[in-house]
This record gives C-alpha cells, sequence and structure tokens, in this order.
C-alpha cells in the first residue's frame, strides 16, 4: 500500500481529496492500494510531514501560507527521489509549471479537481509507483527513531549525521521540550508543533504520550521559552500540562537535553497538587474581588501569598508581576477593551506598574507595597463593578458570573442574594434596564465570543463552555445577538491571521 500526504490550505479540498482516495479502488470491488498519511495546511507543516512520515505520493497545493508547493518541493525532491509529487493551483500558469518540470513534478492539476481527474491521475501515479524500484533499506527506517530510541544514550558522530540528513535538520544543535497533558497528544501535538514551525524548525513525535518537540537550532531555550510560553497558553486554554526543557546540545548529546527536560517535568508534575490549588485561588479572587467586602478579598489575597512566595525569592516576584499583571487587566482593561467601551479613546492607564515589584528588596518591603497597592485594587474594583448597585443586586450578579455554565434560574440567583425572585427581578429591570434571561444569555454569548477568539476551541466546546448543550441552538442564539454565526468568528479569525 502507498501512503499519501494532501498539502492545501483549504479545508473542502482536503476533505473532498481524502474522500476521493478513500474510494478509489483496483477494479470493481477491489481495494485501494493507497493510505492516507497525513494532510498539511501550510509549506512549514508540508516539509515537517514529508520528512517525519516518507509518503510516496503527494497532492500538494502550490499557493500555500509559510512556503509555497514548489519551494517546498525543491526543498525535498533530491532527499526523496522515489517520491511523486502532483501539483494543483486554482489557476492555469505557464511560469509555475515551467518551474516545476525540473523538480520532478509528476502531474499539474488545475483546481477544481473533478472525481473523474482526480482518479485518472490517481491510476497514473499508481503505475509510476510500482515503475520505481523498492526504497533502499534506510528509508524503511522510522523518520522519528532519533525520539523512540536513539534519543535515550549517546549517539557517534556517523549515527548523528544520519539523521540529521535523514530529518533534514539545519543545524547541529539543538535542544529538547517535553510536553505532557491529560489528553491525547497527537492531535495537539502536531497543532503545536504547526505553529512553532513558523518561526522555528522543530521535529515532533509521540512518546509514551508525551509530546516531545526538537528544536534544532543553536538557541538559549530560556529565550525560547520567553516566545514559546504564551502560544501555549493560548493553544492548550485551561488544560492542565506539564513541560520540561533541556540545554541546548550538539547532536550526539541530545539525550543530556532529552534527560533535563525529562527530570524538569517530573518535578513540575509532582508539584502541580500545590500548585492547582493557588490557581484556583487565584481564579475565585479574580471573579470576587469587587463584589465581596474588603476582608474578604484581602483574606483571599494572603492565602495566595504564602505559597506564591515559596522558594526562591525571586522566582516569587516573578510570579507576583504576573499575578498583579492579571488583577490590573480584569479590573482596568489597561492591555485589552472592555465590553461596551470604544477602542477609538478607551486608553486606562495602570496605577501602578507590576514591574515595581522586582525592586523589592525583602519581605517587609513587599508587604508594605501590596498592602498599598492591593488596597487601590480593591476600591476601585468595587466601583467598576458595583456601579453603585443595590448589594442584593451585586450579590447576584456575582452568583451569575460564577455559575454561568450551568443550568441556574431566576430562583438561584434570588437564593444567592438571599430575596425573593419577584424582587431580584425588579431589581434587574430597574438597574441594568434587562431582565435575568437577557442577562444570562448576553454573558454566555460574550463569553463564546471570546473563547472562539483566543481558544483553539470548536463551535460545539464553545457552547458547551458557556452553557449550552445542544450546539445548534447555541448558533441560533448566537447569530441573534451577534449577527453572524459563531462559525463566521472562526473564519474571519482564520483570515485575519493569514494575513
Amino acid at each position: 500500500m502507498f501512503s499519501v500526504l494532501i498539502v492545501d490550505d483549504e479545508e473542502p479540498v482536503l476533505e473532498s481529496y481524502e474522500f476521493m482516495l478513500n474510494s478509489f479502488s483496483e477494479g470493481e470491488g477491489g481495494e485501494t492500494p493507497f493510505s492516507l498519511a497525513g494532510k498539511a495546511r501550510t509549506g512549514y507543516e508540508a516539509l515537517r510531514l514529508i520528512h517525519e512520515t516518507g509518503p510516496d505520493l503527494v497532492f500538494m497545493d502550490i499557493n500555500i501560507p509559510g512556503m509555497d508547493g514548489l519551494t517546498v518541493l525543491e526543498d525535498v525532491y533530491k532527499k526523496y527521489p522515489r517520491m511523486v509529487c502532483i501539483l494543483s493551483t486554482a489557476y492555469e500558469r505557464f511560469d509555475l509549471a515551467k518551474r516545476a518540470i525540473p523538480l520532478g513534478a509528476f502531474a499539474y492539476l488545475i483546481k477544481p479537481v473533478s472525481k473523474k481527474t482526480f482518479f485518472s491521475t490517481l491510476e497514473s501515479a499508481l503505475v509510476k509507483l510500482r515503475s520505481l524500484q523498492p526504497r533502499d533499506s534506510e528509508y524503511s527506517e522510522p523518520r522519528l527513531a532519533l525520539f523512540r530510541r536513539d534519543i535515550l544514550t549517546a549517539m557517534d558522530e556517523q549515527c548523528w549525521s544520519w539523521y540529521r540528513e535523514k530529518l533534514a535538520l539545519p543545524s547541529d544543535y539543538g535542544f529538547i521540550l517535553l510536553l505532557e497533558l491529560e489528553q491525547d497528544m497527537e492531535i495537539l501535538g502536531n497543532r503545536i508543533a504547526e505553529q512553532l514551525s513558523y518561526k522555528h524548525h522543530c521535529t515532533f513525535d509521540v512518546k509514551l504520550n508525551r509530546g516531545v518537540f526538537l528544536i534544532s537550532e543553536e538557541l538559549n531555550p530560556v529565550v525560547f521559552w520567553q516566545k514559546t510560553a504564551r502560544l501555549l497558553e493560548e493553544l492548550l486554554g485551561p488544560l492542565p500540562w506539564h513541560f520540561g526543557l533541556g540545554r541546548c546540545c550538539r547532536g550526539p548529546e541530545l539525550h543530556n537535553s532529552y534527560n533535563e527536560a525529562m527530570a524538569e517535568l517530573v518535578s513540575k508534575r509532582q508539584g502541580a497538587g500545590v500548585w492547582s490549588s493557588v490557581m484556583e485561588k487565584i481564579a475565585m479572587l479574580r471573579q470576587k474581588i469587587g463584589f465581596v467586602t474588603p476582608e474578604e478579598t484581602k483574606s483571599l489575597f494572603v492565602n495566595i501569598w504564602e505559597p506564591l512566595f515559596s522558594g526562591d525569592f525571586y522566582t516569587a516576584k516573578l510570579r507576583m508581576v504576573s499575578f498583579f499583571t492579571l488583577l490590573l487587566d480584569d479590573i482596568y482593561g489597561c492591555w485589552s477593551v472592555p465590553s461596551g467601551k470604544s477602542s477609538d479613546n478607551y486608553s486606562p492607564e495602570p496605577p501602578f506598574d507590576p514591574a515595581e515589584i522586582m525592586d523589592v528588596s525583602d519581605l517587609g518591603a513587599w508587604k508594605r507595597w501590596a498592602e498599598l497597592n492591593f488596597d487601590k485594587l480593591v476600591l476601585h474594583a468595587r466601583l467598576e463593578r458595583q456601579g453603585g448597585y443595590p448589594l442584593p443586586l451585586v450579590k447576584a450578579l456575582s452568583f451569575i458570573r460564577e455559575n454561568y455554565t450551568r443550568s441556574i434560574q431566576l430562583g438561584d440567583a434570588a437564593q444567592a442574594a438571599r430575596v425573593n425572585t419577584a424582587y431580584l427581578s425588579r431589581l434587574f429591570a430597574e438597574h441594568l434596564k434587562i431582565n435575568f434571561i437577557d442577562y444570562l444569555t448576553s454573558l454566555r454569548i460574550n463569553e463564546a465570543e471570546r473563547l472562539l477568539k483566543e481558544k483553539p476551541i470548536t463551535v460545539k466546546e464553545a457552547a458547551f463552555a458557556s452553557g449550552y448543550q445542544d450546539p445548534n441552538y447555541f448558533s441560533k442564539i448566537f447569530k441573534k445577538i451577534k449577527g453572524i454565526l459563531p462559525t463566521e468568528v472562526k473564519s474571519e479569525l482564520r483570515i485575519k491571521n493569514e494575513k
């Protein structure tokens, strides 16, 4: 059976080619001689998958993001002389065809490609593939045996040279990033590797459900991590994850980088129980600040303070800088435009710079700094979040914000506020000019829109995360409030990112 890689940046084309590939058979009732090795949407992803899977046949769109199809083919055609490549494009251009001929392109298709044309091209490619000599024994080796076996021990120079050539690694140096999730690593790992490949030469594999990423360049891993941590937070969202990072080494010594990354990952996993509790407390404070009494807020803050200042003082200060940055953005919207305000005329200045924490010399100085600036946050949060509302309404709003993902009713909010439903309904009408259901719906849809824009999740996942169990009903409500379907939000975001 021959393996096939499909490369195109249009999802409908990928799905169509995959369907036709699976439908193709030799003779009536025969089995297909092809299997799908993978699908790529960018040039960098195509290059990575070619090196990792060594496909026999590649359907390659020329106009793809990052690195066009001809550039990818130019990079690999000498390394994989038995690989058959079929190029496609939406326009018939002689100049592209002329460039493709010296690169060994087998065929050139004009999109849209009909089923008849696709099948006839497959038949011709099959004849070509069967006419080729069997691959050399070295080509039958797994492309990523480096991760599965030899990364665990020191390699000699000859072994490293072989791997560097077969994996098309651009540098003699590199380092290992290990990533561990409580979910299937294959899908998310490939998505992360694709994003990393836009800026780094990243080779990816899964070993014991851990993502193993080889960054092949002579770079300080700390600098790499400073630029990568935010990307992982955006891609993984609320999923629990742990990582380990090894130092940069020459290829034959990459096992040292792997072992260091593994040791760091294990250490972080062992401390995850403590930090899981801390993150829950931080989330609770971010939700309640401004809605509960200053005394309760201060108590929550002190409970967070102690574990954040465990370990060395410098690292503790870094944690506090991140923590105060989150609070400032939550309350003042210093780095994002709060709902209901125009980005044209809204540019608030934070009342202090969290980086001041780094100048604190001891815990006494920290306590004085924290008491002064945390009190500023509490005062502004009460003014911003309560808006002069009666206390029962403030309690009800706090309850709704904490529980909007569940199936809650007006009676639940009234019970939390310790008033009857009729009184709470009147407070909504008088102070918010909206009823309970409309307020809850607006909150859920706004949160869903934020998730769709900021997280790599599907519409179905966004529906569940914002309190809707029926994705179809969710889409209907979303369209009614926002004027567009949630799928259009994802499409607009993809177009914006490509630009």
